[in-house]
């Protein structure tokens, strides 16, 4: 599907990757990962054609069409959630125009005996085949299943995009994409403002996606259920296995240890070789000899070791003073963005050094009640710090929070005092911004740099309770991990917003679900939410359909309805697990038709090759009539 051989890329002289080369297939779904800067979006802008080359091709099929979402969406102001998703139908809205002209020029003329009236019957005609063969008459449906399917109500479809959070808009990108039903699917950092339950929508999509998807990701939970494959860069360099991103650390690691323990025992027979060199340099009769060990040891191809780039930050945060038992204490604290109620008489205690997660879908309170806490928008109710408190703030929204006509020298500077001014050298050397690093203007860093910034200017300060909004954005995985140690000891009271759950796991004892302008509260870690989130769901499911068979067997005697409920509920888990059966053996079937189309002769070679695939293309047959069947007789009970 695609190829790229010996892909160079070079800023001011510097390689960011060189001569790189891999392959994407069909049900190929890659990990793209690497440290901020490594070039991963940068490689995911030159596959979609946004970005030019130094060295090396591209090859693909012509017909070959690529999705790409960005970590930045850019929408046009004034357009509906559903026009916004249309434009997922370029080819379709072009033909609408197209049918729309000639309707008004047939209803504007009277010539209708005449050549040139009869031409535009025709290419009415042919207009309408070429709008029924591309989905004209049924696109508007399937984007409304679609949008519904991502979380959005049927009131959500005529409002602006520009009324919607981040994470919403993100959601609309993704409909348009898979609308669109593309062959590559570039996703860039696509769980960044994405919500638990989004990202679990999106997981699903994404392992059943026909096509080839490359997906850049900090998400380590994210990576692992969705990927088959991992591809590093690291320090110009590209690591390429067939594994899941934890699988693929664990080889990875092994090869590196191999590595070393064959250049060790290489290194001692080169030592060896060089000292007999020099014995028989020293003697006439044995010169022939070290010419000979000479040329031997010139032939040696050197074991290399691959190089790990293990730079990261540094970080701890001191307590600075022991506050109060109570930190925080809210009494009905409600707020409204114009006609938007997003919180409604909310009630909070925060006791000292508790570790809480805030989670629930995109603009249901989370940021608005961390910025409530640390007084930076105004609200109704009540909301107390305790005695002591001092509380250090980490925006979700960094750009907004640093000015970029600064260096990043000058915004430490001006955020340090008397007491910690001297060390602001010291702690932008711990973050990674050494040297000339230092003197970068602010507007000029990465969001992962930028992160890292607001982290380093948290230090400045004197502070015992952390309010954290999504702090993982836009950080890779080492830096992500050196976060979370470094607030696992932090002993004071964390308040953290985050929809990454790898990051969370261990990391809070409660969590505070947002929902319905109202927070509910959890204890427990956020395994323990996720837990008792799905047997939430799945009791209101069942309570929906008992109330659904009970409104329509009112006549029916109590034993046939509970018998009727069973079988239901016995035919929906065969269902379920015959599509489970279903999209496993698919992808095995695509991991075949891959290996075959790359490596057909070693392939064929295996033992009982063709009968095998047979089989399992005939189980495939089977399981789609087992799906059929059981879908029927599900449909009886409706």
């Amino acid at each position: 599907m695609l190829n790229i051989h010996n892909l160079s890329v070079s800023f001011q002289g510097d390689y960011l990757f060189e001569k790189i080369t891999f392959q994407l297939g069909a049900g190929t779904r890659v990990g793209l990962v690497g440290k901020n800067g490594a070039g991963k979006s940068t490689l995911l802008k030159i596959i979609s054609g946004e970005q030019e080359y130094d060295e090396g091709a591209i090859a693909m099929d012509k017909e070959t069409s690529i999705g790409f979402l960005k970590q930045d969406i850019d929408f046009e102001k004034g357009r509906s959630v559903l026009e916004e998703s249309y434009e997922a139908f370029k080819e379709i809205k072009s033909l609408e125009k197209q049918l729309e002209e000639i309707n008004i020029q047939l209803a504007e003329r009277t010539d209708y005996e005449s050549e040139s009236y009869h031409d535009l019957m025709v290419d009415l005609n042919e207009v309408q085949h070429q709008y029924e063969i591309h989905g004209g008459y049924n696109y508007q449906g399937e984007t409304e299943r679609i949008l519904q399917g991502l979380g959005f109500q049927r009131e959500d479809f005529d409002k602006l995009t520009e009324t919607f959070s981040g994470g919403w808009r993100m959601r609309i990108e993704l409909a348009k994409l898979l609308l669109q039903n593309n062959d590559i699917l570039l996703l860039d950092e696509p769980t960044n403002h994405l919500d638990i339950e989004s990202i679990l929508w999106l997981e699903e999509f994404l392992k059943n996606y026909a096509g080839a998807v490359v997906v850049v990701s900090h998400d380590k939970m994210f990576l692992d259920n969705v990927t088959n494959r991992t591809i590093e860069i690291s320090l110009g360099k590209i690591y390429d296995y067939n594994k899941p991103y934890t699988q693929y650390l664990v080889l990875r690691q092994e090869l590196r240890t191999l590595q070393l323990a064959s250049q060790k025992n290489q290194q001692k027979q080169i030592d060896q070789t060089e000292k007999l060199i020099e014995k028989f340099r020293a003697k006439a009769s044995k010169a022939t000899m070290a010419q000979s060990l000479i040329k031997k040891l010139d032939k040696i191809d050197r074991i290399e070791v691959d190089e790990d780039d293990n730079s990261v930050m540094t970080l701890h945060f001191p307590v600075s003073i022991t506050p109060g038992k109570v930190v925080i204490e809210a009494e009905g604290v409600s707020k409204n963005y114009g006609d938007t109620e997003v919180l409604r008489g909310v009630d909070l205690m925060v006791e000292r050094d508790s570790k809480i997660a805030f989670v629930g879908q995109n603009g249901q309170g989370k940021s608005t009640l961390a910025k409530i806490i640390v007084a930076e928008i105004p609200f109704g109710g009540v909301m107390k710090l305790g005695h002591n408190v001092q509380i250090g703030y980490f925006a979700q929204n960094q750009a907004d929070y640093l000015d970029g006509s600064k260096t990043v020298l000058d915004t430490m500077i001006d955020a340090a005092n008397e007491k910690n001014r001297s060390k602001v050298r010291d702690i932008l050397g711990s973050f990674l911004f050494r040297g000339e690093e230092a003197d970068k203007y602010v507007r000029v860093l990465s969001g992962g740099e930028r992160n890292r910034l607001a982290l380093a200017k948290l230090l400045l300060q004197p502070l015992n309770v952390l309010v954290m909004d999504e702090p993982t954005n836009h950080l890779d995985i080492k830096s992500k991990n050196v976060l979370k140690e470094a607030l696992k000891k932090f002993e004071g009271t964390l308040l953290l917003v985050s929809h990454d759950r790898d990051f969370l796991q261990g990391l809070t004892n409660k969590v505070y679900e947002f929902k319905d302008h109202k927070i509910k509260e959890y204890l427990g870690d956020i395994d323990y939410f996720l837990e008792q989130r799905n047997l939430e769901n799945m009791r209101e499911a069942e309570k929906r359909t008992v109330v659904a068979n009970g409104a329509k067997s009112k006549t029916t005697s109590s034993k046939q309805e509970y018998e009727n409920q069973k079988k239901q509920k016995s035919l929906t888990n065969k269902l379920s697990k015959t599509e489970s059966a279903i999209s496993k053996l698919e992808n095995e079937i695509k991991d075949i038709d891959l290996a075959l189309a790359l490596h057909y002769d070693k392939t064929i070679a295996q033992p009982h090759f063709f009968d095998k695939y047979q089989a399992k293309k005939e189980q495939l047959a089977k399981l789609f009539k087992d799906w059929e069947n059981v879908s029927l007789k599900l449909e009886s009970f409706a």
